[in-house]
Parts: C-alpha cells; structure tokens; sequence
C-alpha cells in the first residue's frame, strides 16, 4: 500500500536521483560550475572540486537509501534509520538555508526549490507513522 510516508520517500529518492546526475555531470567536466558551490568556480570545476562533487553524490545517496529504509522500501540500514532520519532531514534543512543565501541567482532559481522540496519529503518520513494511511 502507498502510504504518504512511501510517496515522500519515493519523491525524496527521484529528486535525490536528479542531483547525483547532476554532482556526476559536475565530476566529470561538465561546464556548470556557476550552478554550484556559490557559482565560486563557473564553468568547468578543479580536480579537487570534481572529486568533491563525487563525494557529495555518495553522499546523496547514502541519504536517500536512509529515506528510503525508514519508509519501509529497502531493508539496508533499516535499524538505523529510525534515528538517521533525523540526520537527513537536518541536512535537508541545511542545504535549503545554504541554496536560499547563496550568491548565485541561478543556484538560488534551480536548486533552493530541489532543497525544499528534500526537506519536506524527509521531514514527512520522519514524522510519519509506518501504517499512516492515504487520505480517501
């Protein structure tokens, strides 16, 4: 059964998804460095920002199979997630603040919007019970 805690953590993972492509993209040379970090680095980021960018995918997905565990839909870390939730929705949290302040407008425009959007369906997860029903 699709419960509002499944379709958030699902919406969380799809999103997530879009933001590894896009830390992958960054990793390897594409040129759209304006579009993070602050917009520090426009084009094409440095070897040492490339490799950072491949850490923050790994990281990503660490956080969406946390969001995805505590759903109920993987049984990786499943333990763990109960109190790791919290942990993602912190970050979420965040990284919404960071992308609100961040000196570039099309970091603002892009992905302030994409960190909302993981703040609320982790905090959903988070503050839903496992048999919280649809609404009919």
């Amino acid at each position: 059964m699709m419960t509002i805690r499944r379709v958030s953590a699902i919406l969380y993972a799809i999103v997530s998804g879009v933001v590894v492509a896009f830390q992958l993209a960054l990793a390897a040379g594409a040129p759209w460095g304006e579009y993070a970090m602050g917009g520090a680095f426009p084009g094409q980021f440095p070897p040492g920002l490339r490799i950072a960018a491949l850490i923050q995918a790994a990281l990503l997905v660490g956080l969406a199979i946390i969001v995805l565990a505590r759903a109920g839909l993987v049984a990786l870390w499943s333990r763990a997630a109960r109190w790791l939730i919290w942990v993602v929705v912190v970050f979420s949290a965040l990284s919404f603040v960071l992308n609100l302040i961040t000196p570039s407008a099309g970091e603002r425009a892009i992905w302030a919007p994409i960190a909302f959007l993981l703040l609320i369906s982790s905090a959903v997860v988070a503050l839903t019970s496992s048999s919280a029903q649809p609404a009919h």
